[in-house]
């Protein structure tokens, strides 16, 4: 479902859309574009702040060490 929206741009937003559309895209599809990207951006954030509150987390690295010397007993007697 496509949805129409209409924004304000401070010079810096308009300098960085004019930039983008240089080469002749069209604003709305790199306005899209860059939404998507941010959000992926922010998800990829959200994951390494997971991993680095988990790699602190001295239990969860007792764990994982545990799984890891399993998986190493049973690949030797595969």
């Amino acid at each position: 479902m496509e949805k129409a929206i209409s924004i304000r741009l401070d010079d810096e937003a308009q300098r960085a859309l004019g930039a983008l559309t240089a080469t002749g895209r069209k604003q709305s599809e790199v306005v899209r574009e860059a939404l998507i990207e941010l959000a992926h951006r922010r998800y990829r954030v959200g994951l390494v702040a997971e991993v680095e509150r988990l790699n602190a987390d001295a239990r969860d690295r007792a764990e994982k060490a545990r799984v890891a010397r399993l998986m190493e007993a049973i690949r030797a007697k595969g």
